[in-house]
């Protein structure tokens, strides 16, 4: 009765009133039907979307619109053999006005829906998809129930999906919330309903918010009071006491909101509530108001980042690293100097891959935390640095102003030390460190301010260590001081320099095979040829200099720009493991993971990525072992590997429900259990030990 009297309160009050659309009107909230693949297979599915953009200050309505809205009606016409599947909804947003909770949407939105096409639908059979849709537009002052004809023809094909459209929908999916393999639980205390709904204890949550599928129980405009109890979110609210008496009992069906549109599907049981609990953070979260645990995030970013230097993934940098250090000396001047332009470099680096990873997802691109080593032409460019550093450090030039700042890494004071953070981070940042992945993930869930003074704190944890020796006196008494001997030094450091060059020649071909390597390894050369020619003129001093200057710099561009333009724009395919595959790993998909959990399977999935140092470390060192095969064939384990060398957007959304911002992820799902997540340096030992722990629970 509630949403009824609510319902003819808005027809009767003058300012809400709902009016007819007239006919030929513009829509406040117009639709378009997009398809997925124009050539859906006999057999198959074809995603539909229906894409809603609000006009300003209009909104559309989730399924349950909450004290008032109501959601989308379909009325298909569709030929014989194809059949439609039920309406997707994304995550929405809580809207209140006049004291009525509204679930909505007041930015654009998809809603998808799947078309199943019948294997006996002849290839090449046209299908003309007619939908009547109607749905309820309001702003702030009137409600206009609106509709439309949608169409969109198809014709039964092979199913291919175009890259541009996959991405898009791939955008729309993102968008969804996901299903919880898990039922939580409810208990209805007099006026009051408590929910439990698993979550990871170590993922953040956010604002968390309940929107209940369920009618007739929850009282929609009640505040919603949340708190965390070990692997549990417990949600506190109000009933609706003019429909209680008729809820039936059973199943309690909504999703959870743990962060800016995201959510999870859930059903509840009515069973027992954990008592106690840390309280969290409301809906104020939403105002852009920083969480009152933040300053904890912003620690474990700033550990985060320390920890980083003790990562395999600053190997490939170690000679930056040593040289940037003997270069302090036990100067103090020039050491608090040269840290701090040091930090300067990383801080920014961390604050622009950041900024530009939040713009992006913003967008509906599905990526994760280094995700500028899955773009060829970043590794092309990095290459090329690389190969120039280690030409100077080699000493076979001393100029440090082209190159787009490569060479600066080289030399002394102020710009070296500036370049070589910049370069620090951008090949230190590609895995995740201890502490990062909570942090990183809250950034991804929190307001842009405070998201882009996580990854600040990141840079600036990952140049602690060099702060600390140059402002350190004791710490800064122990480095050598600077002299004839740092030139020999400097030499040996730019082996690491060379091997970091050829891993990303590798990189290169692994991201735009054969003829991608080809040209990086070309413009690379070409590029040492340039500066040991201008080498040789400043050795003998000939000639004018800024001619030189301006010719060397004319062919570094020349070279650079020719690359770019002819490094293949399309990834080629992955390369497939071999006979080397002892594991007889799987390649990763949600399907193929619920169909060995639904067969009561013990899963191990691993992400991995070829530009993630750690991962290699952990592969070779851990993973494929024979003991570690022989450990897992034993026990039964099924082993799923994720490659996201490249990007992947399932690998980037299972990565964001598990609340880590990139690779490595490690995962084990025991029978009938939620997954868990094993620490991101492995051991054979920790492996094993996951099979023998399997052999211990079978005999008990």
């Amino acid at each position: 009765m509630t949403r009824l009297f609510l319902f003819l309160l808005l027809l009767i009050t003058p300012w809400m009133a709902v009016q007819a659309q007239l006919p030929g009107a513009p829509l406040n909230v117009p639709a378009t039907l997009e398809a997925e693949t124009m050539t859906p297979a006999p057999g198959g599915e074809v995603t539909l979307a229906f894409v809603m953009r609000p006009k300003p200050k209009w909104h559309g309505y989730w399924e349950n619109g909450g004290d008032a809205g109501v959601g989308m009606n379909l009325q298909w016409d569709l030929p014989p053999g194809v059949t439609a599947q039920p309406l997707r909804y994304p995550v929405p947003k809580t809207l209140i006005i006049a004291g009525l909770m509204n679930y909505v949407y007041e930015k654009p939105y998809a809603l998808l829906a799947n078309l199943k096409i019948d294997p006996s639908v002849p290839m090449g059979t046209r299908i003309a998809v007619k939908v009547r849709a109607n749905w309820l537009a309001c702003d702030d002052r009137v409600c206009v129930p609106e509709g439309d004809d949608l169409s969109v023809n198809l014709t039964v094909g092979d199913g291919r999906i175009s890259a541009d459209r996959r991405s898009r929908f791939d955008g729309y999916r993102a968008a969804l919330p996901v299903p919880l393999d898990q039922k939580g639980r409810y208990r209805i205390d007099g006026k009051m309903i408590e929910i439990a709904v698993p979550f990871p204890a170590d993922a953040d949550i956010g604002a968390p918010y309940f929107f209940p599928k369920t009618e007739k129980l929850f009282a929609y405009s009640a505040a919603q009071k949340a708190r965390r109890n070990g692997d549990m979110v417990i949600i506190r609210t109000g009933v609706d006491s003019y429909n209680i008496a008729s809820f039936g009992g059973g199943d309690v069906n909504g999703v959870l909101r743990y962060g800016e549109g995201r959510g999870v599907i859930v059903t509840l049981q009515n069973g027992a509530i954990p008592t106690g609990g840390t309280p969290i953070l409301d809906d104020q979260a939403a105002s852009g108001k920083a969480p009152e645990n933040f300053l904890v995030i912003l620690g474990l970013a700033l550990l985060g980042g320390l920890l980083l230097n003790l990562m395999p993934c600053v190997f490939p940098i170690l000679g930056l690293k040593a040289l940037s250090l003997a270069k302090m000396g036990g100067d103090a001047a020039s050491a608090k100097r040269d840290a701090l332009a040091y930090s300067a470099g990383v801080i920014l680096v961390c604050l622009a891959l950041g900024a530009v990873m939040l713009a992006l997802r913003a967008g509906g691109e599905q990526i994760g935390w280094a995700f500028q080593l899955q773009e060829p032409r970043v590794v092309l460019l990095l290459l090329l640095m690389m190969t120039a550093i280690t030409v100077n450090l080699f000493g076979g030039f001393e100029l440090g102003s082209i190159g787009a700042g490569s060479g600066l890494a080289g030399q002394s004071g102020v710009a070296g030390s500036f370049w070589t953070g910049i370069l620090a981070a951008l090949v230190a940042t590609p895995c995740t460190g201890p502490f990062m992945a909570a942090a990183l993930g809250a950034a991804l869930l929190l307001p842009v301010p405070q998201a882009l003074t996580l990854f600040a704190g990141l840079g600036l944890g990952l140049a602690l260590p060099y702060l600390a020796i140059a402002y350190v006196p004791k710490a800064r008494a122990m480095l050598p001081r600077p002299g004839p001997w740092l030139q020999k030094f400097r030499m040996w450091m730019g082996v690491p320099m060379a091997l970091t060059a050829a891993a990303l020649a590798w990189l290169l071909w692994r991201l735009s095979g054969q003829n991608g390597l080809f040209i990086g390894l070309s413009a690379a050369v070409l590029l040492t040829v340039i500066l040991l020619f201008y080498g040789r003129m400043q050795y003998r001093r000939t000639g004018n200099g800024r001619g030189i200057m301006a010719a060397m710099a004319a062919g570094v561009m020349l070279c650079t720009g020719g690359a770019f333009v002819a490094l293949p724009a399309e990834p080629v395919p992955a390369v497939q493991q071999g006979a080397d595959n002892i594991l007889a790993a799987e390649d990763y998909s949600a399907q193929r993971l619920a169909q060995y959990r639904q067969n009561g399977d013990l899963v191990f999935v691993y992400f991995t990525a070829d530009w993630c140092v750690t991962c290699k470390v952990n592969e070779a060192s851990s993973i494929d072992r024979a003991e570690t095969a022989r450990a897992f064939k034993k026990a039964g384990i099924k082993v799923l590997v994720g490659d996201f060398t490249r990007g992947d957007a399932e690998i980037a959304r299972t990565l964001s429900q598990y609340n880590r911002p990139g690779v490595p992820l490690y995962l084990y799902f025991p029978r009938g259990g939620e997954a868990q997540i094993l620490p991101q340096i492995l051991t054979v030992d920790m492996l094993a030990n996951l099979a023998e722990k399997k052999e211990t629970e079978t005999s008990l």
